[in-house]
C-alpha cells in the first residue's frame, strides 16, 4: 500500500508544470493537494498529533567529510524526504544575465553524467522519485523524496544532477522556450506587472530590484557555458544547508551526505549582498491597463529576521493584515465596506533588506477609497498599536496553528533548512511559541511606531483607478 501511495503522489507531482518554465514545480491547486492528502491521511499521524517539541526531535548529523545535516526521524513509513539550499540566489545573477539561477534550476534534472534528459526523467518516474530544484532571490534550493528501497538510487541521481549536469542543447532550448513563454505571459499579467514595478521602486539600485526569472533579452542570451559556470561557482559546500525527514538513521545518512554532496566545490563564490533599506517614500505608481479591477500592491520598509523585535512585528501583522478573516484590513476594507475582493499584509524579510508588503484587488471606481482606508489603518496601528483582546486572540491562533506546519515531511524538512539559514538554533521548534507568548501590548506599540509610517507607504496600481493621481 505504501508503495502504491508514494507512486501515485510522486507521479502526480512530476506531471505538473514546472515553476516559471512549464515544468513540474509549483504547488498543486488546493483541490489536487487535498485529494492527495486524503490518500495519505495516516502517513504522518504521529508527527501532527504530538506537540511540536516531541513531534520533531532534531538531530545533528555530520558526515565523515564534514557535511552537516539536520535530521528528524520517522520510521513509521518507508519514505525519505530531503530539502537543501545554497546561500545566494537569483539576486547574484550577473548583470545582463538575469534569470540564470532560475534557468539552471529548471535544467539540473534534465540530464546528468551518463543519463540524457529522457533517461534521467524516466528513471525518476519509474522509481517514484521526486527531484526538483528552485531559485529565489536569496537561495538556490532543491528537494528529494523517495521510498526507502530506492533511497540510494535517488541520492545518486541527485549527486549526478548537482555535480555532473549536462546542459545538452535540446533541453536548454526547450526550457528556454518555456521560460520565454512565461515571461511573455507575465508581461501582461496585472499581478506580475505590479510586483515587478514595486521591486524596481523599492530597490532601484540593488539586485533585489531585478526580476528573478530574468527578461526576454537576458534569457535569450544565456548559454550552456553560463549554466556550467553557475553550477561550478554557486554550488559550494560552504554555502549548503540540509534538512532530512523520514525513514533513515544518522548512521546511514552520514556517508550518503558525502556521496551526494562531497563532489561539490569546497567553497562557493561569495554570496553576500550589500545591505540596503527599501526606498519607500510614499510614491503612488499607476500602470495603465484596460481592466475592470485594479490590482494594488503596497509596501514600506520591513524588518529583518534577526531583528530582536521580529516576533512583536509578526504578531502585530497577524492583527493588522495577516490574520485572514479576523484581520483589521479584512474587517475594515472588505467586511464592513465591501471595498476590495481581497486584502492582506505580510512581513517579507530578506538577507540584505526587508519589506512590509500588502495587496488588494478592487473595482477601478473604488480604488481611491481603498487606498485611503489602507493608509488610515496603517496610521492607526502606528499610533495606537493593538488592544489586549486582539493580542490575546492573535497569540492563541499563532500558537495553536503551529502544529499544522508538521503535516508533511517536505514541510518539516523545509523548516529544518529555514532554521539553519536564519540561525534559529536546533531547538527553535521548542522555543518558538515562547517568543510569541512573550510579546506584549507595549512591544507592539513600540514596534508599530518604528515600522509603520503612512507617509512612507508606497502603492503600485495596475488598472485604470478612478480618482487616483500618480506621483510625479
Amino acid at each position: 500500500m505504501n508503495m502504491l501511495l508514494s507512486t501515485v503522489m510522486n507521479r502526480a507531482m512530476n506531471r505538473r508544470a514546472k515553476a516559471t518554465t512549464g515544468r513540474a514545480a509549483p504547488p498543486m491547486a488546493p483541490s489536487a493537494a487535498g485529494g492527495l492528502l486524503c490518500l495519505v491521511g495516516g502517513l504522518l499521524l504521529a508527527l501532527v498529533t504530538a506537540p511540536p517539541a516531541q513531534a520533531a526531535k532534531v538531530e545533528r548529523v555530520v558526515s565523515p567529510g564534514g557535511i552537516e545535516a539536520w535530521l528528524v526521524r520517522d520510521h513509521l513509513n518507508p519514505i525519505v524526504t530531503m530539502r537543501f539550499a545554497f546561500r545566494g540566489g537569483a539576486a547574484l545573477d550577473p548583470n545582463g544575465k538575469e534569470g540564470l539561477a532560475n534557468m539552471a534550476s529548471a535544467l539540473l534534472d534534465e540530464g546528468a553524467a551518463d543519463l540524457d534528459s529522457k533517461a534521467f526523467q524516466q528513471t525518476l518516474e519509474d522509481n517514484a522519485i521526486t527531484l526538483r530544484f528552485d531559485a529565489s532571490r536569496d537561495r538556490f534550493g532543491g528537494r528529494l523524496r523517495a521510498l526507502t528501497d530506492y533511497r540510494d538510487l535517488a541520492f545518486g541521481l541527485m549527486a549526478k544532477a548537482l555535480t555532473q549536469p549536462r546542459f545538452d542543447a535540446e533541453p536548454v532550448e526547450r526550457i528556454r522556450a518555456q521560460i520565454l513563454a512565461t515571461l511573455r505571459h507575465d508581461a501582461e499579467a496585472p499581478k506580475a506587472m505590479a510586483s515587478r514595478a514595486l521591486m524596481r521602486t523599492m530597490f532601484p539600485d540593488h539586485p533585489y530590484g531585478r526580476p528573478t526569472a530574468g527578461t526576454k533579452e537576458s534569457v535569450a542570451g544565456l548559454t550552456a557555458d553560463d549554466l556550467r559556470r553557475f553550477a561550478a561557482e554557486r554550488l559550494g559546500r560552504d554555502s549548503l544547508v540540509i534538512g532530512v525527514v523520514g525513514d533513515i538513521t544518522p548512521e546511514v545518512l552520514a556517508p550518503l551526505l558525502d556521496k551526494t554532496f562531497g563532489g561539490l566545490p569546497a567553497k562557493a563564490k561569495a554570496w553576500n549582498l550589500p545591505a540596503v533599506k527599501a526606498k519607500a517614500a510614499g510614491q503612488v505608481i499607476v500602470i495603465d491597463k484596460d481592466i475592470d479591477q485594479s490590482n494594488i500592491l503596497f509596501a514600506d520598509a520591513g524588518m529583518r529576521r534577526d531583528d530582536p523585535d521580529f516576533y512583536a512585528a509578526f504578531v502585530m501583522n497577524h492583527v493588522f493584515g495577516g490574520g485572514g478573516f479576523t484581520s483589521r484590513l479584512y474587517n475594515e476594507v472588505r467586511e464592513k465596506r465591501g471595498l476590495a475582493y481581497s486584502v492582506y499584509a505580510y512581513l517579507h524579510p530578506m538577507d540584505a533588506s526587508a519589506l512590509f508588503l500588502g495587496g488588494a484587488g478592487t473595482a477601478n471606481a473604488r480604488t481611491k477609497e481603498t487606498l485611503d482606508l489602507v493608509r488610515e489603518e496603517w496610521r492607526k496601528m502606528a499610533e495606537h498599536g493593538v488592544s489586549a483582546e486582539e493580542l490575546d486572540a492573535a497569540k492563541r491562533f499563532l500558537i495553536g496553528s503551529f502544529p499544522l506546519r508538521f503535516t508533511s515531511t517536505d514541510r518539516i524538512a523545509g523548516m529544518l533548512v529555514g532554521m539553519q539559514l536564519d540561525a534559529l538554533g536546533m531547538d527553535y521548534m521548542e522555543r518558538r511559541n515562547g517568543y510569541i507568548e512573550s510579546v506584549t501590548v507595549d512591544d507592539i506599540r513600540r514596534v508599530a511606531r518604528k515600522l509603520m509610517d503612512s507617509k512612507r507607504l508606497t502603492f503600485v496600481i495596475v488598472g485604470r483607478p478612478e480618482g487616483v493621481t500618480a506621483t510625479p
